[in-house]
């Protein structure tokens, strides 16, 4: 097993056609999280996602093909439409998983919106990637969703 490593983080930019109060909505409102969040081909059956310093959130996610599975976190930041971090752990965790943080900005370009995140550190290249290439989707759907209504 790779040892735990301060190298191994997610960190990735995107600029959004939507101003910071459009996409910080985006990310904690239940309701429009539930359109984008997750891979290309997921869906989110159901969530708890109360956007607040201290409090809980669950959200489902159901792959295209087999079982829905869970992931949990507690939220540590919350500073519309600037700031939002939150730690996030699977449920149940494989043995490679480790709880991490997921710090997300959002910096106002007038017609856009520059969204870094950074998420780590995982105890693994492979749990990291796995991460890495969920955000990019999700990443991915959320440009069509803000796009769409823009």
């Amino acid at each position: 097993m790779e040892a735990l490593s301060e190298e191994l983080y997610v960190e990735l930019e995107r600029v959004l056609p939507a101003a910071p109060s459009v996409v910080f909505r985006a990310f904690s409102d239940p309701n429009e999280l539930a359109k984008w969040w997750g891979p290309e081909g997921f869906t989110i059956p159901s969530l708890s996602f109360p956007a607040r310093v201290g409090e809980g959130y669950r959200i489902e996610m159901q792959p295209p093909d087999g079982d829905s599975f869970h992931l949990t976190g507690e939220f540590r930041e919350v500073d519309p439409p600037t700031r939002l971090a939150f730690t996030f752990v699977w449920e149940p965790p494989d043995r490679d998983d480790a709880e991490t943080l997921a710090a997300l900005s959002f910096r106002d370009l007038g017609e856009s919106t520059k969204v870094a995140l950074h998420q780590g550190p995982f105890k693994t290249e492979t749990r990291r990637d796995l991460h890495r290439d969920g955000w990019s989707d999700s990443f991915d759907k959320l440009d069509r969703l803000v796009s769409a209504k823009a």
